[in-house]
């Protein structure tokens, strides 16, 4: 079993001329299992920084490093699996039930994150212990 859910190629289109660049996109239920009702991004996090420290209940995430590189490190209860963003074009799906970290490989790299749900703190599982229970419970697996 994997840890991570799966890696997500965008459609890209390059523009004629490619000097102007190239367009990237996701869709929903075609690219993306759900459809995001949050977006957010971190960004101003210098090289060497590992921050997150967590995993949630129900949330599904489409993680895109939009700028940079970050190395994301995800722990299921049973397999640890480390993987380098550093593609705007391709973005990583993490569901529910995973501790992920995020280790910014660049100063100033941009993580871009697509949320299925709203913010709610009790989403959160913050505390590594706790995690460890819950997979051990069988939390994910009803």
């Amino acid at each position: 079993m994997r840890c991570f859910d799966n890696f997500v190629e965008s459609k890209k289109r390059t523009a004629k001329p490619p000097e102007l660049g190239s367009l990237v996109f996701f869709e929903a239920y075609r690219d993306i299992p759900f459809v995001f009702k949050r977006i957010y991004y971190i960004y101003g996090v210098m090289e060497g920084i590992t921050r997150s420290h967590h995993a949630h209940k129900d949330l599904k995430q489409l993680l895109v490093c939009m700028y940079g590189a970050i190395e994301i490190v995800c722990y299921d209860g049973e397999n640890k699996e480390y993987i380098v963003l550093n593609d705007p074009a391709k973005g990583l799906y993490i569901g529910p039930g995973k501790w992920h970290t995020m280790k910014w490989l660049k100063d100033d790299s941009v993580l871009l994150i697509l949320a299925s749900e709203y913010y709610d703190e009790s989403d959160y599982i913050r505390d590594y212990d706790e995690f460890v229970r819950l997979v051990k419970e069988g939390y994910w697996k009803r």
